[in-house]
């Protein structure tokens, strides 16, 4: 069994032990993510990065990840296949001899 396949069966077990899914549509499940990522950020709210509480980071980012993980099951998304996708389709916008060391917009390179 994958890691990906195991922990989304716990998320789905963990959820469904609750009768949480009847709250768990796709609109739900992206403003709970969206929230979440909120919460993440508030770790470094008016300080540099090196003073975040990282118990703190871990914890928000678990839920980052739960909820992303239940909304890609939502769809029936395979993450791994999504996620190469993505790599693959961001290579080509941003090419290696054009985007190396810079942060800038693959449309300003």
């Amino acid at each position: 069994m994958s890691d990906i396949k195991e922990i989304t069966e716990a998320l789905i077990k963990f959820r469904n032990e609750r009768d949480w899914e009847q709250f768990h549509n796709p609109k739900d499940l992206a403003l709970a993510l969206n929230i979440e990522a909120g919460e993440l950020l508030e770790n470094y709210l008016w300080k540099s990065h090196d003073k975040a509480n990282i118990e703190e980071v871990k914890e928000e980012l678990a839920d980052v990840l739960a909820y992303a993980f239940l909304l890609a099951e939502k769809y029936g998304f395979d993450i791994k296949e999504i996620l190469l996708e993505k790599i693959k389709k961001n290579g080509k916008k941003y090419p290696v001899d054009k985007a190396k060391g810079t942060a800038k917009k693959y449309t300003e390179l």
